[in-house]
């Protein structure tokens, strides 16, 4: 069995996924790389393929009719070898000495008394035309190289969350929440940072510059015109999220901290979408941000009130011009979240 399964989600990616595949084959025999082909039309195959007859033990070649990138990783979950799982996308790629690090606390840490549920480390947006690159860290937020609990973690601000480039998930969890992310729909990696966290008892913090978010091409899913272009996508992983939270409150309604913190994301998830939906400025658009309110009204009286009529929920939903030009000061915080292009 491998210590660590990384999973690469690879469309159209043949001009960039060699230098993430590169960068992960330090590994070596600790390590298990699938590159799953969704469907590519370009040379993403013949790459695939030809990794893994060069490296026979380590990369293995998953082809497969195109689902999106939620489809890529549910393929990457079923087919993981490795005690532990993470998500590398294409066009990213990590930094060799902490890579280093992040396979011996791995091995340190199983086999202990404490299983380890979520290991989480720093990443590094990579922002084409920036010389200065922005750092992720949580070293105010959460326990340094020990095993915590929800119990001994501290206040998440606005903006500042964990997010699928910080973690490597215990693969039998995954599989053991039932984790399914939808096919052929954008923004479903906060669903994959959102459903596991209940089944999260063990975490460790590694506080090293470990995975590098490569952030700028004019056509990636974070571009801020494509988000408004797919926003009924981003609606539609947001009402997801919204089902999740009102469907299974009961199992982290008792933690306190875990509660809260979900609660926040969905919070920046809503204000997110809210945002983009008045930015757009259309008529439409406006009415699909108060049918996404109602919606959450409708499913959960109490989830809907708690965001309601929080700071953020109160920005969204300001009546007017004057409402909506202060509601759009809230952009600030979305920026800093999905870092906009």
């Amino acid at each position: 069995m491998k210590l660590l399964t990384f999973t690469v989600p690879c469309f159209n990616s043949a001009a960039y996924m060699e230098k993430c595949i590169e960068s992960l084959l330090p590994g070596g025999e600790d390590v298990e790389i699938l590159i799953v082909d969704d469907g590519s039309t370009d040379d993403t195959a013949a790459i695939a393929d030809r990794y893994e007859k060069q490296y026979p033990t380590i990369v293995k070649a998953i082809h497969k009719e195109n689902g999106g990138h939620g489809s890529a990783v549910n393929a990457g979950i079923e087919h993981a070898s490795g005690l532990y799982f993470k998500v590398v996308d294409s066009d990213d790629w990590v930094k060799q000495e902490a890579y280093e690090q992040i396979l011996s606390i791995l091995k340190e840490l199983t086999g202990g008394e404490k299983t380890l549920d979520m290991l989480i480390s720093n990443f590094v947006y990579e922002k084409i035309g920036e010389n200065r690159h922005k750092v992720m860290h949580y070293r105010h937020i959460l326990p340094r190289d020990e095993m915590f609990t929800w119990g001994d973690i501290h206040h998440f601000y606005k903006g500042h969350y964990i997010l699928m480039h910080s973690v490597i998930f215990r693969t039998k969890l995954l599989r053991e929440c039932g984790l399914k992310l939808p096919e052929h729909t954008f923004y479903v990696d906060n669903l994959y940072v959102f459903e596991p966290l209940p089944y999260v008892k063990n975490m460790y913090y590694l506080d090293v510059n470990f995975y590098r978010y490569y952030i700028g091409r004019a056509d990636q899913s974070v571009n801020e015109e494509i988000m408004i272009g797919r926003i009924d996508q981003q609606i539609k992983v947001n009402k997801i999220m919204i089902d999740y939270m009102a469907e299974n409150s009961n199992s982290f309604a008792a933690n306190r901290k875990l509660d809260q913190y979900m609660l926040s994301y969905l919070d920046i998830i809503t204000t997110v979408s809210s945002i983009l939906l008045i930015k757009s400025g259309t008529e439409e658009n406006l009415e699909k941000k108060k049918e996404l309110w109602d919606y959450l009204k409708k499913k959960d009286w109490i989830l809907y009130r708690r965001l309601r009529f929080g700071l953020l929920g109160q920005c969204m939903n300001l009546p007017g011009k004057g409402g909506r030009k202060i509601s759009v000061e809230g952009y600030k915080i979305c920026r800093r979240f999905f870092n906009f292009n």
